[in-house]
């Protein structure tokens, strides 16, 4: 488990590191101990460590053995502060506390790594770590920004029993128990279709020279969800949060990569680390998008779900029926959302019924 408490001030030598980063010369790359270049091919693992075809990644032979005993992962996510963040932290944390104990699942301790700076009001309700946000302006808007100063704060300071990190996000609700889905040492991460670092070599190339190899070894990835071994994490932090600083400093990838240019300064600070991912398209879905849950493991609610009363999809136009994060910006969403119409696929007739059991269960929901 993790102690609890306010870090204050981050140290010295962290506020040194942030203020002039890395150059990219000096980066320290990992030996090729996690990197094989058979990384992307055919055959994946299943949670029962057997093996299924999966036309994403395949499973290196060192690292295809099965598991002989539990390998726990500490759950962390980042936060704010702010309405928005905590309603989505609380039905989060209901989840995971649902999921832990139950067969299959390989969960740890749980982590809200909150960069407000100062403790709130959901300090005894989820364990929590508070750690000092970006100095004033310098994420010019763009709060993700802080999420991996967060992590490199968290990881300087706090004592972590379990040898594996998830890191996850307040809009992920565990809709199965997971199990560790590393191998070997080789963190597991989610392929995300709209991160495309071979179609953005350009860009890439300005933060990933040629001498590091070729463009494909940065992974189609965001930080979350990825399940990795703590000291590796603690390796590819501060780059990741250089990076991304970088990557905001130059305008023409602040423009290309917009609200997901976080994502890919973790997928380029991988690859200068030499750590690549296995990919797992099993790790999460995402409604509408995903229709149907499967054997998937998390559910991320990123997205509006708009329908008609015929169960039609209307993306992009409010439907008769809706659920979006969005629309409750300012405080939690209500008791009892009503339920989709017929013909809306069970992803989203499941995302809904699980916030409304969590909302239902979770004391003082409407005035946290």
């Amino acid at each position: 488990m993790i102690t609890r408490k306010n870090m204050g001030r981050a140290s010295p030598l962290l506020m040194v590191l942030f203020t002039f980063g890395f150059a990219f010369g000096t980066y320290n790359l990992v030996t090729m101990v996690i990197r094989n270049k058979s990384v992307r091919n055919w055959v994946s693992d299943d949670s029962n460590g057997g093996v299924f075809f999966d036309p994403v990644v395949e499973m290196p032979e060192n690292v295809k053995e099965l598991k002989n005993s539990k390998t726990p992962y500490h759950v962390a996510l980042t936060a704010t502060d702010a309405p928005y963040s905590k309603w989505q932290c609380r039905i989060m944390y209901y989840w995971y506390k649902k999921k832990k104990d139950l067969p299959g699942s390989e969960m740890g301790g749980f982590t809200r790594i909150l960069h407000s700076g100062n403790p709130d009001e959901l300090m005894d309700e989820i364990p929590t770590m508070v750690v000092d946000p970006l100095p004033a302006g310098l994420d010019r808007g763009y709060i993700v920004l802080n999420r991996p100063w967060a992590f490199v704060q968290w990881l300087e300071k706090a004592k972590i029993d379990e040898e594996y990190i998830l890191m996850a996000e307040p809009d992920h609700i565990f809709v199965r128990p997971l199990p560790n889905l590393s191998h070997g040492g080789m963190p597991a991460g989610y392929p995300f279709f709209y991160i495309k670092p071979e179609q953005n070599e350009k860009i890439i190339r300005k933060f990933y020279p040629e001498e590091n190899g070729p463009v494909t070894n940065v992974d189609p990835i965001g930080n979350s969800p990825v399940i990795i071994r703590k000291d590796l994490l603690e390796k590819i932090g501060p780059t990741w949060m250089n990076v991304s600083l970088k990557m905001k400093d130059d305008p023409e990838t602040d423009k290309k990569f917009g609200w997901v240019l976080e994502m890919y300064a973790y997928a380029v600070a991988s690859a200068l680390h030499g750590v690549q991912h296995i990919l797992r398209n099993d790790f999460m879905l995402q409604p509408p998008w995903d229709l149907e849950v499967g054997e998937r493991f998390i559910i991320h609610y990123t997205y509006g779900c708009d329908y008609n009363l015929k169960g039609e999809l209307t993306y992009g136009k409010f439907g008769e029926w809706r659920f979006d994060k969005r629309s409750y910006l300012r405080g939690p969403p209500p008791r009892n959302l009503s339920l989709p119409p017929p013909g809306v696929p069970e992803s989203v007739a499941t995302l809904v019924k699980m916030v409304n059991e969590a909302t239902a269960n979770i004391p003082n929901w409407e005035t946290q």
